[in-house]
């Protein structure tokens, strides 16, 4: 499956359909008192659509990943961005973050999308502008890892591998250090384990807590290494166990939120998949298995980026993961 101008057309309409639209929206707000009961567009002057603030921010991910590669197409993104982009909404997006009741404010997963966005348009004159709220995120992660003395394996917005991988890139290319806290913690807390025995899905799983560990560790370990550490993490992978890493998920309701999550986790799968894939050996047993799991479960995800919101204002973004994402 390929990521053409007509999918990518339709893609970005769907984000900049909700980038912008403030309601409905989901507050991660703690409140100090009765003043900060206010509107979203004041406490997130940029990441104020899309249902919630991480769901806009990796909308905005889309919109400038897709105006990069399909520059044909990309003028009304980039007249959007440019009434969005500006360091004054900037400064009011760090200043959310300075409040003393949001320590935890998206951690870690808006963390990771953030420094994706960054990472996107970083060199550009949008990238300069985000810059001070990315630096501060990139701070808040360097402080917080040392503190997380175990790994958080949900397979939902908690999981601490699928931030690393996105924080992980953004790091390699702008904070040196915190690739190498990164890299230090991953392999303390991933590098001994075996035998995954994948019990999942959960019922609203968007992510796979086994294959998101995988990936962060195809991402930091030298191909050898890594090939090894896969075989004792998956034994039995080319064998297609356990059988439900390789078997799209069932959506039953796509008016549910929850329930919609499944269709977010056959496209991240997918993304997995891929990236798993490219890091082994063209060779190794498990590859073609892979790789038709792979765009099956792409298949299966794709057809329901749109259609009901709730599915709507963010599925896209994992779509164009695994269309797009390349080993970094």
């Amino acid at each position: 499956m390929i990521l053409d101008e007509a999918l990518a057309d339709r893609m970005a309409g769907i984000a900049r359909g909700h980038v912008t639209r403030p309601y409905p929206y989901a507050l991660l707000h703690v409140m100090a008192g009765p003043g900060d009961i206010v509107e979203p567009r004041v406490q997130h002057p940029i990441f104020h659509g899309s249902f919630d603030w991480h769901s806009c921010v990796h909308g905005w991910w889309l919109l400038l990943r897709l105006a990069r590669l399909f520059p044909a197409t990309a003028a009304p993104t980039l007249a959007l961005a440019a009434t969005s982009f500006t360091a004054e909404k900037v400064a009011g997006e760090c200043a959310y973050f300075a409040r003393p009741t949001a320590r935890g404010f998206e951690r870690p997963y808006g963390w990771g999308w953030l420094l994706a966005l960054h990472g996107e348009i970083s060199g550009t004159p949008h990238g300069d502008t985000l810059a001070p709220l990315a630096r501060l995120i990139a701070a808040r992660l360097a402080a917080h890892l040392p503190a997380l003395t175990y790994p958080i394996r949900t397979g939902a917005h908690g999981n601490t591998a699928f931030a690393l991988i996105l924080a992980h890139r953004w790091a390699l290319a702008h904070d040196p250090a915190l690739a190498a806290l990164i890299e230090s913690c991953a392999r303390a807390w991933f590098g001994g384990d075996r035998g995954a025995q994948a019990w999942e899905p959960d019922g609203d799983a968007f992510l796979s807590p086994t294959l998101c560990e995988a990936l962060l560790m195809a991402r930091l370990l030298p191909a050898a290494d890594f090939a090894a550490w896969f075989d004792g993490f998956l034994p039995d992978a080319a064998a297609g166990q356990p059988a439900s890493l390789f078997q799209p998920a069932s959506v039953s309701d796509r008016s549910d939120g929850k329930i919609a999550h499944l269709d977010g986790f056959n496209l991240s799968r997918a993304w997995c998949w891929r990236g798993i894939a490219a890091a082994l050996p063209a060779d190794h047993p498990a590859q073609a298995l892979i790789t038709a799991t792979a765009d099956a479960l792409l298949a299966a995800g794709l057809p329901h980026i749109a259609g009901d919101y709730a599915g709507e204002h963010w599925l896209a973004s994992f779509a164009l993961l695994a269309l797009t994402e390349q080993p970094a």
